[in-house]
């Protein structure tokens, strides 16, 4: 069963329904479930095929895939600590954590 996430756009009194299906954020499958909620209301997801749970709207900036790729592509880059948080926005702690679970994952 594939999840759709729902859009309703307005526009000039015409409402438009956009569908976009939901894929895993780790192997980017489409069949996913629902797999309850976090604290603060957002809705999570399970991969059928991977079995790992993610978010399908983050709170946070920080906290989204995309942006912790961006910190390590900008490490790789030559990027500093301090440069990478003013630029993305994110603490230099978020950025100093994100570099520590790659080293973890790199030496295993």
């Amino acid at each position: 069963m594939t999840r759709i996430k729902r859009y309703a756009i307005i526009n000039i009194g015409v409402v438009i329904v956009v569908q976009t299906a939901i894929r895993c954020i780790h192997c980017n499958n489409k069949s996913v479930v629902k797999f309850g909620h976090q604290a603060n209301g957002t809705p999570r997801c399970k991969c059928k095929k991977c079995g790992k749970t993610f978010q399908t709207e983050y709170m946070s900036h920080a906290a989204k895939p995309e942006t912790k790729l961006l910190i390590i592509k900008m490490s790789l880059n030559g990027s500093g600590i301090r440069d990478i948080s003013r630029v993305l926005s994110v603490d230099k702690n978020t950025v100093m954590s994100v570099l520590k679970k790659l080293k973890t994952v790199l030496e295993t």
